[in-house]
């Protein structure tokens, strides 16, 4: 079975490069391309994707406000966000809206096909990066300490590792 992807992302050149790594397996195809967050909901409308792969940070339509949009189309795709900022609140935002996953541009490749094929088949997928301050936050909770602050590190937070998707990169 191929996964139909819709790939939403103002860069041109970003586009390319997940274009082609998409490519590069054949159980993932991409069905299109969108620059902004209106174009994307009205390709999804078009073409049913199963997963649009969406960037937060996008003119018209961002991708935040875009989550709705593409949840309430007839054929719903599956939502994965795939940005280079990482600020909480847009992780919260995201899932919230019902984004089914939450990634950082910076993993490998065969994570991020690893992380389409999840959310495909109705899993969720956090980057390592996402994932390390709810599971840092959800550790001190259990243990009875403050909540560490963003960017701070506790002895135990260094150890602790998280893994997107079951892959083999360790945040």
């Amino acid at each position: 079975m191929t996964i139909r992807v819709l790939l939403a992302d103002d860069n041109e050149i970003t586009r390319c490069g997940l274009t082609w790594i998409m490519d590069s397996s054949p159980d993932i195809e991409v069905r299109g391309e969108a620059v902004d967050g209106e174009e994307a909901v009205a390709r999804a409308g078009e073409l049913h994707p199963d997963v649009v792969l969406l960037d937060i940070r996008m003119p018209r339509l961002d991708g935040l406000e875009s989550i709705g949009r593409l949840l309430n189309l007839p054929h719903p795709p599956r939502i994965l966000m795939l940005t280079t900022f990482h600020e909480d609140e847009s992780v919260r935002v995201a899932l919230r809206a019902g984004a089914a996953g939450f990634l950082l541009k910076d993993m490998p490749p065969d994570d991020l096909l690893r992380a389409i094929r999840d959310v495909h088949g109705g899993h969720s997928a956090l980057g390592p990066r996402v994932a390390r301050r709810p599971v840092d936050g959800l550790a001190a909770r259990l243990a009875g300490r403050p909540i560490p602050k963003r960017g701070a590190e506790s002895p135990r937070s260094a150890r602790v590792s998280t893994r997107c998707c079951g892959c083999s990169h360790a945040g």
